[in-house]
């Protein structure tokens, strides 16, 4: 049992990024949701929420999306900077 939890280990270990991947992971993944969830709130707010609501989200997704991955991976050095700049670091 212990060999299987092993190799479960290491074949889980092989799948994973290495560290230098964390930015551009980070703004993947923040852009599909944060695209996503302002892509319904947006398209809502507009059309509001008819048959082709989904779709009408959907289609605006498909710009929102990339744009956002963009955005993020200019913005978040600047964003850490602010951070750093007003927050006590960690003792």
């Amino acid at each position: 049992m212990n060999q299987r939890s092993n190799a479960e280990a290491v074949y889980v270990s092989r799948r994973k990024l290495s560290a230098r991947a964390t930015p551009y992971v980070f703004a993947l993944y923040m852009a599909t949701i944060m695209a996503f969830l302002m892509s319904l709130v947006i398209t809502a707010a507009n059309s509001g929420i008819d048959n082709d609501y989904l779709s009408n989200a959907l289609h605006a997704y498909k710009l929102a999306m990339p744009v956002a991955f963009l955005c993020i991976l200019v913005v978040r050095p600047i964003v850490i900077k602010l951070v750093s700049m007003t927050v006590h670091p960690h003792r």
